[in-house]
């Protein structure tokens, strides 16, 4: 997105401000629909855009406060406005209930800022690490329609569907990664302290070694030397490395999220939670009155997924050129044609808001479908799996004494 300079007429006034647009024909298009005749329009310069967005950031504690703690606000916040509480008054017994030090000074400051004059919405957009995007145009919807309690419901609804996918993802992930870490922990426990005891009787012995026992053995006597050493730190270089390419190049980034839409059961995992997630908030953004662009753009905002925020930039580029919503996001590869055909629906119907709702409970169910089928499938795979590890080194380390035994039996 680029930020324009722009002057102007609006109801016989002079007005001038920054815009955000994709390019000068939006920002024109944008300033149109708002009723501006425009006489001067250009791009603000960068150092400008950044000066002014470190200026509306404004003061935030925003560090340390968990989702769980932003979901209970919400959820807290919303039951005393719906009961007729004052929005004051609701946060003034908030800032007393809230034991989390940080979530009290944000409640706090968003209570000074609403004194002095301010809209909530704008309260709110000044903790951007803890409210997102998403959370503050509901808001600013509640606002203008005078359903604030509504629209609260509403964030306290998204908010728990994403609480609900990321633990129903970490559940899925953490029997898998306990037995892998175990069966790993073993492996490497048995291959410097075991290994090397097997290995000083066979020398003794003087029997033959078979191939697979030769070969622990000198996985042992390599983790146990400088190879280990080497391999840790060879290791931690690599994650260092991979981190510092997911942050600063943006091809490596796109084509690492490009690799785990490919990567066996989990991507399939991942691109059902990320459709529920984009649909979610699509059909809250347009059923709270916001058009199309900024919707795209908001939901684009919400998305880490480089592929994601690339597609919803393509489409939302279409949609200013005017074409469909259906076409645009069947172009994309990434939204299945089961998507596009429902958006099509929607668009046909003119209920382009309760067709995302659908969307979004249709790709929930396929999500939770798809977490229960991995859950099944998973323990049994790991289990033989550490069965086959732990089974086999010891074989193979107890092979030599039974070929003695065969011997001696001779």
């Amino acid at each position: 997105m680029l930020n324009f300079e722009y002057k102007g007429i609006s109801q016989g006034k002079y007005v001038e401000g920054e815009i955000e647009a994709l390019n000068n024909s939006e920002a024109a298009y944008k300033l149109k629909e708002q009723k501006v005749i425009i006489t001067k329009l250009i791009q603000a310069k960068k150092k400008k855009v950044e000066k002014e967005k470190k200026k509306s950031a404004g003061f935030s504690f925003s560090k340390g406060v968990k989702a769980k703690e932003i979901l209970i606000f919400c959820k807290q916040f919303s039951t005393m406005l719906r009961s007729g509480l004052p929005v004051l008054n609701a946060l003034n017994l908030l800032i007393d209930q809230t034991t989390s030090p940080n979530m009290k000074k944000i409640i706090e400051q968003i209570k000074k800022d609403l004194e002095a004059g301010n809209a909530l919405s704008k309260c709110f957009e000044n903790h951007p690490k803890t409210f997102d995007t998403v959370t503050v145009n509901l808001i600013k919807a509640g606002e203008a329609s005078g359903k604030l309690d509504t629209f609260l419901e509403r964030i306290v609804m998204s908010l728990e569907k994403r609480e609900k996918i990321k633990s129903q993802i970490k559940s899925a992930l953490f029997y898998p990664s306990v037995l892998l870490t175990v069966a790993l922990s073993v492996t490497i426990f048995m291959l410097i302290k075991v290994v090397p005891i097997f290995t000083e009787m066979y020398e003794g012995m003087g029997v033959e070694i078979p191939g697979a026992t030769a070969a622990i053995m000198s996985a042992s006597a390599f983790l146990s030397g400088t190879g280990g050493f080497m391999s840790l730190v060879i290791t931690i270089v690599t994650i260092v490395l991979f981190k510092v390419g997911l942050q600063r190049s943006y091809q490596f980034r796109k084509a690492w999220h490009a690799f785990t839409f490919k990567i066996p059961v989990f991507g399939d995992l991942i691109r059902k939670s990320l459709l529920a997630r984009i649909s979610l908030v699509m059909g809250n953004l347009n059923q709270a009155g916001v058009d199309i662009l900024e919707s795209l753009d908001i939901a684009k905002s919400v998305s880490t997924n480089t592929i994601v925020t690339e597609a919803l930039e393509n489409i939302k580029k279409g949609v200013f050129s005017g074409e469909t919503l259906t076409a645009l996001f069947s172009k994309e590869k990434i939204f299945p044609p089961t998507f596009s055909q429902l958006i099509s629906v929607g668009e046909q119907t003119g209920s382009l808001d309760s067709m995302f709702a659908s969307v979004a409970q249709y790709y929930e169910e396929e999500f939770d479908t798809a977490v229960r089928n991995l859950s099944s499938l998973i323990e049994p795979i790991m289990i033989v799996f550490m069965g086959l590890t732990i089974g086999g080194l010891m074989l193979a380390l107890y092979s030599p004494i039974f070929n003695v035994g065969a011997i001696m039996g001779q």
